[in-house]
């Protein structure tokens, strides 16, 4: 039993639910959450009268002045919208929004030709996916810390992984990952265990979350289903290796010395029905050793599936029972855990029940001991698994021995110190390690601290997505927005500074001091082949019915006045913004012909269109840019 250092009548009630959660069937469960809510709101404002005060005088943080910065950047997944968006903290306003697997019209991703080379098409030029579900973002490591160069967010729909550029907040690269469907986790490593000196990502870890047939064709039969986890080169961006594994993959997290990953697994069970998937009492935290895998993969040790060429090393338990040989090792964990992540200090993965009440702390250093024949049972690893509450899902650090962990029925974040639950779990009854508990408005999912998962975690501010909002806004028909909860996690107690309403349906996000991130904000020109670096350039180009037209901007006017076409013509438009003023953006919009797109100073973009439709069609620029932004047109004649 957890030991709240002030036991109360609501603790006392919690204790009953998590005691009835252990022998719960999912029925009585979906009732509870319903009851949860109610008892959540009305524990809500009860908490909320005692707290006012201490809110009051942390808010005014949230509240910057006119013209004042943020300490902190936030990148959050988009969800559905296919994007990732870029919060400033403490203040939760939303900066931006990066488009990188779903058309966006306001750039004209998935317009032009290279937003489309970056998102795949189909052999007539079609996109290959209009759709995308992203749900976790990580960023590149360099020495234990956030270095700016990359960031990362998976699709879990399509099982494609895109990379960020953070010097234009871009996206440049999007890879499918082949034989994996509900790519869900995705994590970076931190340094290179190959070779010592790289202290920097140099892959990146996906998880398969969904078991298919291997290749799939279409078999029915589940207990010959397996899932996949996949390393993806940080630089190239194209997929190193797999990992045939039992079970399937979840969330994932990433040692500090580079030489574990891990996933933690819900369905070792390997059901196809969600009652088959939480039959067992336990599931596992499954740890990759990365230098025998990429050791086994330069050795030829490995087989391919299907069409794809990539590299699959078996991480069986079947083939793994030798630990001096073992490529990995399956941790027991209590019942279909929700989140994985790494202590800042290194020592430590924490693994979240849901399931189950608990959490259950692995020692790192004891799985190498594994791996190296110097432990008996790798679930010797295991240096404490105790109770924090109801659905505990995901956990953040704050540098100084703390981990905050999500309790989705309980709608709370409990603070409890990791020192304290191992010596809890060892026998010491008085070890107090619940530290804090707070409500959260409602169920939350996915939190995170401000440099959480590095070496240099502050402890400053924690911020946690809650899935239902219900009465926190005003209502706006049946679709809610969710409520991301802003909290203070400087002093002992947790203060909740602020509720942002945000479009459904955001999941994981970090957190990180802005010192960290040297942004661009004017691009170079000579990156672009096609730019067009001189309005003299311009004009229209015929070679048969293919068709190159060459543009300029440079506020207040395009570089042509007006330009013909024929019908028919087979036509590339080439636009450069000339001006290198930052944040003197253009765009350029041609009516009828379902073309918009954007142009930032001294970047180059095309488009091709059929010009099928006679008429004269006035382009214009769609981004105000100058007190004659109205009068900043150009004409289209294309003659019949």
């Amino acid at each position: 039993m957890s030991q709240d250092q002030k036991p109360t009548t609501e603790n006392a009630l919690a204790m009953g639910r998590r005691k009835f959660m252990n022998t719960a069937a999912l029925a009585s469960l979906t009732g509870l959450v319903a009851c949860n809510n109610k008892s959540g709101a009305s524990a809500s404002a009860e908490a909320s009268g005692s707290a006012s005060a201490a809110a009051h005088s942390a808010a005014d943080v949230t509240h910057l002045k006119p013209g004042e910065l943020d300490t902190y950047y936030g990148l959050w997944s988009g969800g559905h919208s296919g994007d990732m968006r870029v919060l400033g903290l403490p203040s939760g306003r939303e900066i931006h929004r990066i488009p990188c697997f779903v058309p966006d019209a306001l750039v004209g991703w998935g317009i032009t030709n290279e937003s489309k080379k970056v998102m795949g098409t189909r052999p007539d030029g079609s996109l290959k996916y209009n759709v995308a579900d992203t749900h976790h973002t990580h960023a590149s490591y360099k020495d234990g810390n956030y270095d700016g160069r990359y960031a990362w967010i998976n699709d879990k729909i399509n099982a494609r992984v895109a990379r960020i550029r953070l010097d234009y907040f871009i996206c440049d690269k999007i890879t499918d990952l082949p034989n994996v469907q509900g790519f869900h986790g995705i994590f970076p490593d931190k340094a290179d265990p190959v070779d010592e000196k790289i202290n920097y990502t140099t892959r990146v870890f996906c998880g398969g979350e969904f078991s298919i047939p291997l290749p799939n064709a279409g078999i029915e039969d589940g207990s010959k289903y397996r899932s996949l986890f996949t390393c993806v080169d940080a630089e190239s961006m194209e997929v190193r290796w797999q990992v045939l594994i039992d079970g399937n993959c979840d969330l994932v997290a990433t040692s500090y010395d580079g030489k574990l990953a891990a996933t933690n697994q819900y369905n070792t069970e390997m059901g196809v029905h969600y009652e088959d998937m939480m039959a067992a009492e336990r599931d596992a935290c499954l740890f990759f050793n990365v230098a025998r895998i990429e050791a086994a993969v330069k050795a030829g040790k490995f087989k391919t599936i299907g069409d794809s060429k990539v590299p699959v090393v078996d991480g069986t338990h079947a083939a793994n029972s030798d630990p001096k040989t073992a490529l990995t090792a399956y941790v027991s964990v209590p019942k279909n855990p929700h989140g994985v992540n790494a202590s800042p200090d290194a020592k430590y993965f924490i693994c979240a029940g849901k399931l189950s009440p608990t959490a259950t702390v692995i020692e790192l250093a004891k799985v190498l001991d594994w791996f190296d024949g110097k432990l008996e049972k790798i679930d010797d690893a295991i240096v404490a698994e105790v109770e924090l509450g109801l659905g505990p899902l995901h956990t953040a650090f704050d540098g100084r021995g703390n981990a905050y962990t999500t309790l989705f029925l309980d709608s709370q974040v409990v603070k409890w110190n990791v020192d304290a639950a191992i010596k809890f779990h060892k026998g010491d009854k008085n070890a107090k390690y619940v530290v804090d508990r707070i409500d959260v408005q409602y169920q939350p999912g996915h939190l995170n601290a401000s440099q959480s998962e590095t070496r240099a975690a502050d402890g400053k501010y924690l911020a946690v997505g809650c899935k239902f909002s219900k009465d926190r806004f005003l209502p706006v028909g049946p679709l809610h927005p969710e409520n991301e909860q802003f909290i203070d996690i400087s002093g002992e107690k947790m203060v909740l500074l602020a509720d942002h309403p945000v479009r459904g349906e955001p999941h994981d996000f970090i957190i990180f001091k802005r010192d960290l991130l040297r942004p661009k904000q004017v691009y170079n020109l000579d990156d672009f082949p096609l730019a067009v670096k001189d309005p003299k350039e311009s004009g229209v180009f015929r070679n048969g019915k293919k068709v190159t037209v060459k543009l300029t901007s440079q506020a207040p006017a395009f570089s042509m006045r007006e330009f013909k076409l024929k019908k028919g013509d087979e036509v590339t438009l080439i636009l450069t913004n000339l001006d290198k003023i930052e944040d003197l953006t253009h765009g350029i919009a041609i009516p009828k012909y379902n073309v918009q797109f954007v142009v930032n100073p001294l970047e180059t973009a095309s488009v091709n269109f059929v010009a099928d439709k006679p008429g004269v069609f006035w382009l214009y620029c769609t981004n105000f840019c100058h007190a004659l932004h109205l009068e900043m047109r150009t004409r289209m004649i294309v003659e019949g």
